[in-house]
Parts: structure tokens; sequence; C-alpha cells
């Protein structure tokens, strides 16, 4: 006992609760999403747990219904790009990576070095979006 506090042991027995810590981040997630199926920032950190537990048609479906929420949202684009890098989609990854560069996405460092993108490295299309993000961030520095 712990400041006149008694300790308890629990024995959960429904089987919701006996689940890892991302299993369980899952099971609440989508259950929050049932009920509210357009809450954006629930399906952002759904997506970042599919994707991180290897869940990337999953992750994908949640981008992809991101991006009709928030269509000019360049982190959800990247998001979208990611994904379908991830599942070896290239044309479809350098769209919406090139969509979320015009919508203002400038990260660059982790852009080169985010695992998700590894599959456009050696893609033209890759090499001239981080060009041009560059040449962006070149300007930018000038003004």
């Amino acid at each position: 006992m712990i400041l006149g506090i008694p300790e308890y042991e629990f024995d959960l027995k429904t089987p919701d609760f006996r689940k890892t810590d991302d299993e369980f981040i899952i099971w609440f997630l989508e259950g929050v999403l049932e009920k509210y199926p357009s809450y954006a920032e629930c399906l952002m950190l759904l997506g970042n747990v599919y994707t991180a537990n290897g869940m990337h048609e999953k992750g994908l479906k949640v981008d992809v219904k991101l991006a009709k929420l928030k269509p000019c949202d360049p982190l959800v684009h990247y998001n979208l790009a990611c994904s379908y890098s991830l599942l070896g989609s290239v044309n479809k990854s350098l769209e919406f990576l090139g969509k979320a560069i015009d919508l203002g996405y400038n990260d660059i460092r982790h852009m080169e070095s985010d695992s998700d993108l590894d599959g456009l490295r050696d893609e033209d299309g890759y090499k001239t979006l981080i060009n041009k993000l560059k040449r962006f961030s070149n300007k930018k520095k000038l003004v």
C-alpha cells in the first residue's frame, strides 16, 4: 500500500483489454471512428499506427480518406505519398509527393531520410521533386 491507497490486482477477462499497446490503440481509435468517421486527427493517428505496424493497405485507405477530408493539407498528401511508396506504387507516390510540395510541404531533411520513401530514391521524378524543393528553399533564403 502506497500512501494509504490499497493495491489491487485486476484480472480482466474481456479480450478487448488483453491487447498489446499498439493493438489496443488500433482497437480504441477504430472504435472512435465508428462513431465519428470524419474525425481527422483520429484518422491521422490511426494511419500512423497502421503504417508503423506494417498494415500498409489499411494505412493507405486512411490516407485516401484524409486527402478527401483535408484536400489542402500538405502533410496529409505527404503521408499519402508515403503509403503509396510503401505499397510499391511509384507513380501515385510521386504524384502525391508533388502535390504535397505544391501545397507547401518543405521539410527536405525529413523527406530525404524517411524510409517510407526509399522505393523512390532512384526515380528521376523523385530527384526532380527534391531539386524543386531545394531551389524553392534557396529562393526563400534570398528573400
